[in-house]
């Protein structure tokens, strides 16, 4: 299947507000406890020079996921790393779209001069964490029961790519 990335508009805000709050109202994957409003979103549009953001659209025009890449700390000494982050629709996940997600957001990262995506993932999450492995992601950290959420403690992973 095509998958179309668009940059950020407004038209996508209400998609990709369902989509982030599913995975918050559900999962531990997205870290905050509480649903993002409109604003959440607009902060992604309005910070174009340090991140870039997408909209993804499967070949009927329908958005089934989106993604982000902003840098791992906004000083020059770590100006060549990285953080991606996408979230697919739930009906979406285990059809291949996150890998392209992903060699798009490397793509992305290398224009901009990145050497290297470091990437954080909730310990439960374990489809993620094979996803990055088997995309050449390695482990390369682990912050133990460093988040509580659903009345339960969970880690995070920390793995890295060099692109």
């Amino acid at each position: 299947m095509e998958y179309l990335f668009e940059g950020f508009k407004l038209e996508h805000q209400e998609n990709v507000i369902r989509i982030l709050n599913y995975y918050i109202r559900e999962t531990t994957s997205a870290y905050r406890e509480h649903e993002v409003d409109n604003e959440y979103f607009l902060n992604f549009m309005s910070n174009n020079e340090n991140h870039c953001g997408f909209a993804v659209k499967d070949d009927q025009g329908m958005i089934v996921g989106f993604c982000t890449l902003e840098p791992y700390m906004p000083i020059s000494t770590f100006s060549e790393v990285a953080e991606p982050m996408y979230f697919i629709h739930p009906k979406h996940i285990g059809k291949g779209i996150g890998t392209v997600i992903l060699k798009r957001l490397e793509d992305e990262a290398r224009k901009r001069g990145v050497r290297k995506l470091l990437v954080d993932i909730s310990s439960e999450n374990i489809k993620s964490i094979r996803f990055h492995k088997k995309n050449g992601f390695v482990e390369c950290g682990k912050l133990q029961n460093i988040g509580k959420k659903f009345d339960r403690y969970f880690s995070l992973i920390m793995m890295e790519k060099c692109i």
